[in-house]
């Protein structure tokens, strides 16, 4: 079961990842875009809690002269647990740096 789990995690995790990246977001609606994709997540099978955050600095930063761009896989901060016949997994999708990527993970509390 500890398997499924982790599988469901990083299921929910792409998806988030994959279906959001590209939409318009500026910092007047960037609060409304993360309740949106939090609730996407929600919804999915064996989800029992999620956050997702933008990086207001990076957004900031990468702002056109009409105050929008596109979001990108840096600005994108998320946190998915599931539960599957009581096993729980908690992933995390955070950018690495380093990497130059948007890094998924397991993690343990």
């Amino acid at each position: 079961m500890k398997e499924i789990a982790a599988f469901e995690v990083g299921i929910k995790l792409g998806a988030l990842f994959h279906q959001f990246v590209g939409m318009p977001v500026s910092l007047k609606n960037a609060e409304i875009l993360e309740k949106a994709m939090k609730s996407c997540i929600m919804l999915q099978p064996y989800v029992a809690g999620a956050e997702v955050r933008i990086d207001r600095k990076r957004l900031s930063e990468k702002l056109s002269e009409f105050n929008y761009c596109s979001l990108e896989g840096d600005m994108i901060y998320a946190r998915v647990e599931v539960e599957v016949e009581g096993i729980k997994a908690i992933g995390v999708l955070r950018w690495d740096d380093e990497k130059k990527y948007p890094m998924m993970s397991l993690v343990t509390e």
